[in-house]
């Protein structure tokens, strides 16, 4: 299940190789080689290897490529090839609902955010942030004008790269034309987590009605793919219209939003 350490190190890129995932690779090769040969040095390990020797001196002297780096601490924190059925993968697709209905990922650094709402407060974010295992602060609280936003305070921009490599996208999120794959291999009840989480954060309050409506700018296959999934986890009535989904009050009552 993703994210994969492959999928990981093709959110970096590289001035060398066109797919990171082979600098991973090359790199692991070399640390393997020189564990196995010692004494050898650049060039005969280069040599070895079929690779410059210039790139193999660096690596030997303990040079750490960025997409490592980020998949050492991935690996570290337990967020690579999550077992689909457990706590990890359930924290982590929370998490991406989250993001994907009321924060974002920072193009540059990859840092996610997620702003509080009407039905999402400021500890429900923070608690979503510490399933995975990370630590988080407010910002903006106090700056007039501008919504309070969760951020961790550690390996953030790696969380931030696992969760792109889960289809979250980065900067503006009005061109994604799909909901994640990834929703499709947990469970089904950590789906209705999903559906629930994204409901709370994006649902419209109608006065005197419990009925909800999800409007977003988002392309209509990403709307007909929110509608699948809310038919997936409830039996109450959903309908779709006007780039937009509408959750009976039934419907609202099963997801458990009020």
């Amino acid at each position: 299940m993703v994210p994969t350490a492959a999928a990981l190190a093709r959110t970096y890129s590289d001035r060398v190789y066109p797919d990171p995932w082979e600098k991973v690779r090359d790199y692991r090769r070399v640390r393997e080689y020189a564990a196995e040969h010692p004494n050898a040095g650049r060039v005969r390990v280069g040599r070895a290897l079929d690779l410059p020797a210039g790139r193999v001196r660096g690596w030997l002297k303990d040079a750490v490529p960025d997409p490592v780096r980020g998949i050492n601490a991935a690996i570290d924190r337990g967020w690579i090839d999550p077992d689909p059925d457990g706590e990890t993968a359930a924290s982590l697709v929370a998490l991406l609902a989250h993001v994907l209905a009321g924060g974002s990922i920072a193009t540059e650094s990859y840092l996610p955010a997620v702003t509080p709402g009407k039905r999402v407060n400021v500890a429900e974010i923070r608690d979503a942030f510490e399933r995975v295992g990370v630590e988080t602060r407010t910002r903006n609280a106090d700056i007039d004008g501008r919504a309070p936003e969760v951020v961790p305070t550690c390996d953030g921009t790696v969380l931030g790269r696992c969760l792109v490599a889960m289809d979250a996208p980065t900067g503006v999120k009005t061109t994604l034309d799909h909901l994640p794959a990834v929703v499709w291999d947990v469970p089904r009840s950590v789906r209705r987590s999903f559906v629930r989480i994204y409901v709370r954060h994006r649902g419209l309050n109608y006065a005197g009605k419990s009925t909800t409506r999800v409007q977003v700018e988002r392309p209509s296959s990403f709307i007909a793919e929110l509608r699948d999934i809310l038919d997936d986890v409830l039996t109450e009535r959903v309908t779709t219209a006007d780039a937009g989904v509408t959750i009976s009050a039934a419907a609202a009552r099963e997801l458990g939003v009020e």
